[in-house]
């Protein structure tokens, strides 16, 4: 089994921006996440997991236990009702926002990196981050 934890660089996306918009981003704030090259860090110590994502913007961190909801607040106000769980390799957050908008975050190892896949259950749309391993 190989380790999640560790520091990854971006490298290339997949339908962000479709992905976005289903979602309910904003046209600025939509184009200036495509337009990042965030370094993401996942962190463990014990119990807790932390999973940071750092960009010239801002940085987005959240720390969680395994299995417990937490919440998540988003830049436009909106806060996210999160419980991830580990499955094989993977981190999976199911995240609930208002109107029971639910989206779908696998924080998956791949050869060489992470792979981050994105889905939102109401339009079924999809979207990948691709993450090389620097650490």
């Amino acid at each position: 089994m190989a380790s999640i934890v560790g520091t990854y660089q971006h490298e290339r996306n997949e339908n962000l921006d479709e992905y976005f918009r289903a979602v309910g981003v904003p046209y600025i704030p939509r184009k200036m996440m495509a337009m990042s090259s965030p370094r993401l860090e996942i962190l463990n110590d014990g119990d807790i997991w932390t999973i940071r994502t750092i960009s010239m913007i801002r940085t987005v961190e959240v720390t969680f236990t395994l299995g417990e909801e937490y919440e998540e607040h988003m830049p436009a106000g909106v806060t996210l009702k999160n419980v991830t769980t580990m499955e094989e390799d993977s981190l999976v957050t199911v995240s609930v926002g208002a109107g029971n908008n639910k989206v779908v975050r696998k924080y998956e190892v791949i050869k060489d990196g992470v792979l981050l896949t994105m889905t939102h259950e109401q339009s079924g749309q999809v979207a990948k981050r691709y993450f090389k391993r620097l650490s």
